[in-house]
């Protein structure tokens, strides 16, 4: 029986992971000849709250150094966090062993030309996972990893070869069979399609999707591409300078975006529609340092909207607006002054 099935009906209406005011700093060394000096912090996550739910793919969105990868390596455990609370199955993450936790919570990395040994062959990168979590006979190992194989649209001549012998959006699956071999209750995907041809992209999405929905997966789903986003994810949460902005219905956001930041990436996006009326928000400034970051709003240096005095001193906190959170002092709009 998967993990995933051995859910009780009291954790049915738990969220699958909870995190709440995460956060990660890491110390930037060699910035003086003291060693005395306490080194200056980046700022990298700074306090986000996420939930993701069983059967639910949450779309983290957000330019390149904003925080995303950092909170995947948080949430499975490669780094321990500054402060904050990560939850999964309503306990918290500390709580489960190594040998207990991987079998429920497995990653795609980004890069399939790097996460996977280039001397072994694909069949037992793929069943290495079975030799550590499992008491099956090398025949049934052989056996699950010709089925992971095939349910990913490889075929069982392909055990015996190694990782040049296939193509990138190959390799993607190989790495995706990696981490379902053990039925896991979730799966963080660190921008999984982003080094792979566009042909290929979606052919990876559409097999995720299809097997996220026939294992009842929860997902967590990292890219900068709100192209991909808005196909994949049920929910999408963006994320700016080390906090989320915004997070929403995925229609709902796309549609009618409240943050400015969030506007400005919909904006950025392409879209295959030579009709479609430009209406772009512009981004003024420069991005604030993740080092120093400024006191109020970190979007307000380079917002268009943004309120001087309120925005540039106080911090907006995530708050209920039309359905979603949003953090914006625009949202709701400041009493006006008589």
């Amino acid at each position: 029986m998967s993990a995933a099935a051995a859910v009780s009906a009291d954790d049915a209406d738990v969220p699958l992971v909870q995190i709440h005011d995460l956060i990660m700093h890491f110390p930037l060394r060699g910035q003086s000849l003291w060693p005395w000096d306490k080194p200056p912090m980046v700022r990298a996550v700074d306090g986000i709250d996420l939930t993701v739910a069983r059967n639910e793919i949450v779309g983290l969105a957000g330019e390149s150094g904003c925080g995303k990868s950092t909170v995947a390596r948080l949430l499975m455990g490669l780094i321990k966090p500054t402060s904050g609370r990560i939850h999964f199955n309503g306990r918290p993450i500390q709580a489960y062993g190594t040998h207990e936790l991987r079998p429920r919570l497995q990653m795609v990395f980004q890069d399939p030309y790097t996460s996977l040994n280039p001397r072994r062959p694909i069949g037992r990168i793929v069943g290495d996972p079975l030799i550590i979590h499992t008491k099956l006979s090398a025949a049934d190992r052989r056996d699950r990893v010709v089925q992971a194989l095939e349910r990913v649209g490889l075929a069982a001549y392909h055990y015996d070869r190694f990782p040049h012998e296939f193509s990138g959006g190959q390799r993607q699956r190989i790495a995706i069979a990696r981490a379902l071999i053990l039925d896991p209750e979730c799966l963080v995907l660190d921008e999984p399609t982003s080094a792979l041809d566009v042909s290929v992209q979606a052919v990876i999405l559409n097999m995720i999707l299809e097997l996220q929905q026939d294992m009842q997966l929860g997902c967590l789903f990292i890219t900068h591409d709100l192209n991909l986003m808005r196909f994949l994810a049920h929910r999408t949460a963006v994320m700016y300078l080390g906090r989320i902005v915004e997070i929403g219905a995925t229609e709902d956001l796309f549609s009618r975006p409240l943050h400015p930041y969030t506007r400005a990436l919909i904006d950025a996006t392409p879209q295959p529609d030579p009709d479609r009326a430009a209406d772009e928000v512009p981004l003024e400034g420069e991005l604030p340092s993740n080092i120093n970051p400024p006191p109020g709003c970190r979007f307000a240096s380079r917002c268009a909207k943004k309120i001087d005095g309120l925005c540039d001193r106080v911090p907006p906190r995530l708050q209920s607006v039309q359905g979603r959170l949003v953090a914006c002092h625009l949202h709701p709009a400041p009493e006006a002054t008589p």
